[in-house]
């Protein structure tokens, strides 16, 4: 869960995921329990796909209230799955964006 009074600057940049990464590995190791920040990684995900869309001109698709990010090359990317694979300490969405950005 996000602290109260944190600070953190997020402009839709593809940069601005590496500040999304630190935020998640910071509350990972903190230990919150899952179902505490399972909103949060939402969120957060949520974000990365936006930067993800707004940067390659990608649309967000949802089927059977699941979403994913559909870039214009037909691939399909899961940025709300990879933030919770971040917080198991085994993802990026900087990496995952840089991937989708080709």
């Amino acid at each position: 869960m996000m602290r109260e009074g944190a600070r953190v600057r997020l402009d839709y940049s593809a940069q601005s995921l590496w500040r999304v990464d630190r935020v998640i590995e910071e509350i990972r190791r903190e230990g919150a329990p899952y179902d505490a920040v399972r909103e949060t990684l939402r969120g957060l995900g949520a974000y990365a796909g936006e930067v993800i869309a707004r940067h390659t001109g990608a649309e967000w698709w949802a089927s059977g209230g699941e979403h994913w990010i559909r870039t214009p090359d037909g691939r399909l990317w899961d940025p709300i799955e990879e933030a919770r694979r971040c917080y198991g300490g085994h993802g990026s969405l900087r990496l995952l964006c840089r991937d989708a950005l080709g």
